[in-house]
């Protein structure tokens, strides 16, 4: 790990913590909170090998349709059901994903301190009277489990703003480093139609705003306001991830051209800009946005403005990371240990 790594691995856990001693401005908590995950998380992102998740144009078309369908099912069952009921499901739900993201978020750190036999060797444990399902982990991940754990049962016992950041910032960080647009085409395909998307459901429908609202898991950031009428600022995950993967294929693409990351530096600043413009709207129209409006045409139009003035728009729009890796290099597998 890098030191500009390091550094900005500090300065996101120090930012998330700095709340409960000082007050922090909740726009510039917003910012800063984001602009380090997707940086964190796009360094993660570069690996010997492409990300296990490599998303199809067909898959990118579709997905603001499935988004919209799940969006529009919670907001039917927050508004039929029991919100205590709905939300009781769902923390069950997060309580799972939340040790698993979180567990994968700081195994990398806590490995560097383990035996390596512990790193490597596998263990298989199938699963009683379903022999044919099995999970395979190693002892460094059940350690890294115990954490993820911990924060899992601070949630769903406190709801306290602090474990739903922290499990929110895994999901992010998790998020932007396993999936893969595979190209800048389909990059662009599924942030034009988020783009949509969100424009839609915050504008002309209240689904948007009342989901947020009601739904009591870690699907968003909160930060702490002096405004006792509206305690918390929120950035939904989306507006991190979405983007953040559009910024971690450009960096990718730097690194395998194997050049100074010229192309990821103008995608980031890209994302940067659109958050605060986001901000400065928000607070001038005192109104939820849909950051995606802003966040979309910066992230796109500063990469496109970037490459054209480079006369690169060919090589970058042939880019498909899929039949290519992103690092030369193999790691041996490990060994598997049955029990």
């Amino acid at each position: 790990m890098k030191n500009a790594e390091r550094l900005a691995n500090l300065a996101l856990a120090g930012l998330t913590m700095a709340p409960l001693v000082v007050k922090v401005d909740p726009n510039l908590n917003v910012v800063l909170t984001a602009c380090l995950t997707v940086y964190v998380g796009c360094y993660r992102s570069v690996k010997p090998t492409p990300p296990s998740e490599t998303m199809s144009n067909e898959h990118a078309m579709r997905f603001p349709f499935v988004g919209s369908a799940m969006l529009l099912s919670l907001f039917l069952l927050f508004k039929f059901l029991s919100k205590d009921l709905v939300n009781a499901v769902l923390t069950c739900y997060f309580f799972v994903l939340g040790i698993i993201a979180l567990s994968a978020t700081i195994l990398p750190t806590i490995k560097r301190f383990l035996p390596k036999h512990w790193n490597e060797d596998l263990i298989i444990w199938h699963f009683p009277f379903f022999r044919s399902f099995e999970i395979e982990f190693t002892r460094s991940q059940i350690i890294a489990a115990i954490p993820g754990t911990f924060f899992c049962s601070w949630y769903a016992l406190q709801k306290h703003w602090l474990a739903n950041n922290i499990l929110g910032l895994a999901f992010c960080i998790q998020g932007i480093e396993m999936l893969s647009l595979g190209s800048f085409k389909t990059g662009a395909i599924l942030l034009a139609g988020l783009f949509v998307y969100d424009i839609f459901w915050v504008f002309f429908t209240p689904v948007m705003v009342s989901v947020a609202k009601s739904f009591d898991a870690p699907i968003k950031l909160l930060f702490p306001t002096a405004d006792s009428t509206r305690p918390f600022s929120m950035l939904g995950l989306g507006d991190i991830v979405i983007p953040g993967i559009f910024v971690a294929l450009a960096l990718r693409y730097d690194v395998s051209r194997g050049k100074e990351r010229q192309y990821f530096k103008s995608a980031f600043l890209g994302y940067t800009v659109g958050l605060v413009l986001t901000i400065v709207v928000m607070n001038w129209f005192q109104a939820a946005q849909p950051a995606l409006l802003y966040i979309v045409p910066a992230v796109i139009g500063f990469l496109a403005a970037h490459c054209i003035w480079n006369g690169e728009v060919g090589p970058l729009l042939e880019f498909d990371e899929s039949k290519m890796a992103v690092v030369e290099g193999s790691e041996d597998k490990p060994s598997k240990k049955v029990e």
